[in-house]
């Protein structure tokens, strides 16, 4: 059982690991919940992290002629799955993005959904790349529009994060846009303001009508209808300016869980061999 709690300030955790959370219950959890559809990569990620740093993974043997030490070096999984190995692959990750970005400025977006259209990219996980199209067109075509005969072009990085931070299932889109694009006749032009309003209308708009096309109108027509009157202003879209022009730890933010489980472990307080207690901080709570 999960249990989490809005905590602001907490400086002393115990150590537990989501490896041995795993390795206590996956194989009850797999009984219990024969019924359900699980796609394979997580049989095979969860399976690569309980083996991870074992034998059965096999090991690397050193030996040292100077002391005649003899160490044996357990193999790691690779898996991104792993918060040990996925670390690892997260922070290679952010530099070699962070090689390829625009030396400027960046600004970090945040693209969300109502809770009525999450149920349809559960459901159906191929639905999730409408989220990168829509979140990459609103930007490029707000930008054009700024400027029709220039057709500005600008640096996107977009990551999609399933969870919120509660760990509910909550499909968002992480982006980092390059404050300033390459133009038809100005090399680059540098843009600071960015108008949450129409960056919110225009979101929901293209996004709607991206699932319009891929559901059919007889299937979506209707809710669409229903959240247009609902949400008047727009999909919510966080793009408030960065406090630090530090490029690579807005990389860093975005592409975390890229390389690791949803959540830090660190973030867990409390296991007693059946429930889990962990904090999180409220986006409310800024």
């Amino acid at each position: 059982m999960l249990e989490n709690k809005e905590i602001k300030n907490l400086k002393t955790k115990p150590k537990y690991t989501i490896k041995q959370i795993f390795a206590d219950h996956w194989q009850p959890f797999l009984i219990a919940h024969a019924h359900l559809t699980i796609r394979q990569a997580v049989y095979h990620n969860v399976n690569k992290v309980l083996k991870c740093q074992t034998p059965a993974l096999g090991f690397t043997t050193f030996f040292c002629e100077n002391c005649l030490t003899l160490k044996k070096v357990f193999h790691t999984c690779k898996s991104r799955f792993c918060n040990s190995c996925g670390i690892k692959y997260a922070k290679a990750r952010s530099t070699a993005i962070a090689a390829k970005c625009i030396n400027c400025r960046h600004r970090h977006l945040v693209f969300t959904i109502p809770e009525e259209l999450r149920v349809f990219f559960r459901k159906d996980r191929t639905l999730l790349n409408l989220l990168f199209a829509a979140a990459s067109q609103t930007i490029l075509s707000y930008f054009h529009d700024l400027n029709k005969s220039q057709d500005f072009k600008h640096g996107i990085i977009c990551v999609l994060h399933t969870f919120g931070r509660d760990m509910k299932w909550n499909p968002h889109i992480h982006a980092l846009c390059s404050e300033g694009g390459l133009g038809n006749i100005e090399i680059f032009r540098q843009v600071r303001h960015l108008d949450y309003t129409a960056l919110r209308k225009r979101f929901q708009t293209i996004l709607l009508s991206l699932l319009e096309d891929a559901l059919g109108k007889d299937n979506f027509r209707l809710l669409k209808n229903k959240i247009y009157s609902k949400t008047q202003s727009g999909f919510y879209v966080r793009a408030k300016p960065n406090k630090s022009p530090n490029i690579k730890k807005g990389i860093q933010y975005v592409v975390r869980y890229t390389g690791r489980p949803v959540m830090a472990q660190s973030r867990i307080i409390n296991y007693d061999g059946e429930n889990i207690t962990f904090y999180y901080q409220r986006h409310e709570d800024n």
